[in-house]
């Protein structure tokens, strides 16, 4: 018997103002976006914003819906848009923020298990990793060099080879 382990590094700044400025950009953006979600039910809003390698910027906001679990995370809406319009260009990097009538935004949030496998899925395909940047509308923010970090031994393409 042998026990492995798993674990990764990423960097935690104490607010959006130590980041660089186009990280900076990226994220107030995605703090943004927050007010196009459509989020009745959670009453929790999440906006997420790429960056792609060709210089285009995507957005996208979590979608609910009374019939649930038919309701969309805002990576997964922002990962179909750009599989829509952009197929084959790698992404750089994602920035994800929410806010909450009922909580405080004072803190990052990770995408959920199946946005995980999503964003693994697109760094897979494209071959290239993508940076994400995570944080509130205040607070800490974490920097991941890629998001397949968050979702080791990860099911993939090559098991369905």
């Amino acid at each position: 018997m042998t026990e492995n382990k798993f674990e990764f590094n990423y960097k935690v700044y104490n607010s959006i103002e130590e980041l660089p400025d186009d990280q900076q950009w990226l994220l107030n953006e995605a703090r943004e976006v927050t007010a196009q979600a459509y989020a009745p039910y959670s009453n929790f809003q999440v906006g997420a914003v790429a960056r792609m390698a060709n210089g285009e910027i995507i957005a996208g906001s979590n979608q609910e819906n009374a019939s649930f679990p038919v309701g969309l995370c805002a990576e997964r809406v922002l990962l179909a848009s750009i599989s829509s319009l952009f197929p084959k260009i790698p992404i750089e990097t994602i920035a994800i923020s929410y806010k909450s009538d009922q909580h405080k935004s004072d803190h990052p949030i990770s995408p959920c298990g199946i946005c995980r496998q999503a964003l693994q899925e697109f760094e897979s395909r494209v071959n290239h990793p993508i940076q994400l940047i995570l944080g509130g509308l205040s607070g800490p923010v974490y920097i991941i060099d890629s998001a397949s970090r968050l979702l080791p031994l990860a099911f993939t393409s090559e098991e369905l080879r």
